[in-house]
């Protein structure tokens, strides 16, 4: 299974909540749980994990993959997410039964590919998270997400830079307009003079994002 780096709650408790976050493209855990303080005032009971995506990145000797990208066509793209719900989810299930917590109390974060992962198995959980938080990411395989989205969805917060030149912020545009469509609650933030990254300005409003989703 899957793992990675963990940060809180402090001081050490019994977590009430769980939140994953999900590295991009050549990363690993250690890129993202940096976050976890900045988000933990909103969340002080939260438990906070990084895991490392499953495969090995095939484009260097270090860091890891959702799923492998040499090949982007769309068919080649569904694939490989459907690949990495299949770990991600079993950690999911693992983690929250290892913490004592309900199946509901947890919520997703992705950064790009994470971004990508953490939408497609969100949307498609039995028990979807609290909310789904996606930066720089894109809505992969939305037509088949009708027949096996879970309903009521999940609230998604979309956060994008306008300048991305990896993942374009037209992606986020997208994937805002399908889920809007299908019912979605959607919040979206679109970050001036931002590339490929994650600011000051997002960091905030996901902070808001996890304490309104958590306090319902």
């Amino acid at each position: 299974m899957i793992a990675g780096p963990a940060w809180g709650p402090k001081p050490a408790a019994d977590p009430r909540q769980f939140v994953v976050l999900c590295h991009g493209l050549g990363a690993d855990g250690h890129d993202l749980i940096d976050i976890a303080p900045q988000w933990a005032p909103a969340l002080p009971h939260a438990r906070f994990t990084a895991p490392d995506a499953p495969e090995p990145f095939a484009g260097a000797p270090f860091g890891r993959q959702w799923w492998d990208l040499s090949d982007r066509s769309p068919a080649a793209m569904i694939a490989g997410v459907r690949r990495a719900r299949v770990a991600l989810d079993a950690y999911l299930d693992a983690t929250l039964a290892e913490l004592g917590l309900p199946p509901d109390a947890y919520a997703l974060m992705g950064f790009s590919q994470g971004a990508m992962t953490a939408l497609f198995t969100g949307l498609r959980r039995k028990v979807p998270p609290r909310v789904i938080l996606a930066f720089s990411g894109m809505l992969l395989d939305p037509g088949s997400l009708d027949a096996e989205m879970t309903r009521p969805p999940p609230p998604v917060l979309l956060v994008h830079g306008k300048i991305d030149p990896v993942v374009p912020v037209e992606s986020s545009y997208a994937a805002e307009s399908a889920l809007t469509g299908l019912g979605v609650p959607v919040e979206s933030l679109w970050c001036p003079g931002l590339p490929h990254g994650i600011d000051a300005a997002g960091i905030s409003t996901a902070a808001i994002a996890l304490q309104r989703a958590f306090a319902a």
